[in-house]
């Protein structure tokens, strides 16, 4: 059961973030912190499907994250789900064309190898 929660949170946290940061590259900077400024723009992402459906993912995968807490211990949950830098890594240079030095691609291979070590 622990393991098939990790997945939810892994693989729901991985693609709302990926959702999240393409809703933000298409919406823009937000320059203005104004409170009437904020407002316009808190209207505007709440329209924004892309956002909408990352804010979706991510409830998903805190609720499962509550649900895990209540089954495995805290030093375990939060390695486990640290994959989520893994694969989002992964995906910011594949999906997004990002580019990612080898000091990133170093560290998410780190993570990988730290989660791998759970299944010690």
């Amino acid at each position: 059961m622990k393991w098939l929660l990790v997945g939810v949170i892994v693989a729901a946290t991985t693609v709302g973030e990926v959702l999240q940061a393409v809703g933000m590259k298409r919406h823009g900077e937000i320059e203005d912190f104004r409170p009437g400024a904020l407002g316009k723009v808190l209207g505007l992402l709440a329209r924004n499907k892309l956002i909408i459906a990352s804010v979706a993912l991510m409830a998903v995968s805190f609720f499962a994250f509550m649900k895990l807490l209540t089954v495995a211990e805290l030093s375990f949950a939060v390695p486990a789900t640290a994959a989520t830098y893994v694969f989002e890594t992964v995906l910011a240079k594949y999906l997004l064309k990002e580019q990612i030095g080898w000091v990133r691609w170093t560290g998410a291979w780190l993570v990988a190898c730290g989660v791998a070590l759970l299944f010690l």
